[in-house]
């Protein structure tokens, strides 16, 4: 993971006057969705060169994808097991084990993987959100700061803050 997301709980962990399960714990949503949203940044900023130097950034991109059938699939259209290992491994080029390994995870921790997509498009709409609101007003280092200086909140939390923002600068 990115070091925005090291930094994002580092600074979660340092909050003073949140309530301890706000410090350590967190919402999956918000705190996974940082941890992907800051992993979208490198790409944004035009950091991988071409597809060789992208690969790995892409082949997470496509297993995050899979999460995203095989969660569903489990839980809502009744897979089994073996289908959902069966849809990794002839969908990512990781190997089987680690298809074993996610669809237990996906087993036992129902919509996770979903909550982890749902955090990183939010922040992507809410910076879409402040970006049209303010124009040249908008500054990407407030945004993260105002993203990250409140730690693990929940996602509708996170969007009065960002409103809260963008009147501040309009």
């Amino acid at each position: 993971m990115c070091c925005l997301y090291h930094m994002q709980l580092a600074i979660q962990q340092e909050l003073e006057d949140v309530p301890m399960f706000r410090k350590f714990g967190g919402y999956t949503a918000y705190t996974e969705g940082w941890g992907l949203y800051s992993e979208f940044i490198p790409k944004e900023m035009g950091f991988y060169a071409d597809p060789y130097s992208d690969f790995g950034r892409l082949a997470m991109e496509l297993w995050r994808a899979c999460r995203l059938v095989i969660d569903t699939g489990i839980h809502a259209k009744k897979w089994t097991r073996e289908e959902g290992i069966k849809y990794y491994t002839d969908n990512t080029p990781n190997a089987e084990l680690d298809a074993v390994k996610m669809v237990e995870r996906h087993i036992v921790m129902p919509s996770q993987a979903t909550a982890y997509k749902i955090g990183m498009l939010k922040i992507l709409e809410l910076r879409e959100k402040a970006k049209t609101a303010l124009k040249a007003k908008f500054d990407i280092r407030e945004f993260h700061e105002v993203v990250i200086s409140h730690g693990a909140i929940p996602l509708n939390v996170l969007e009065e803050f960002v409103d809260a923002y963008i009147d501040s600068k309009s």
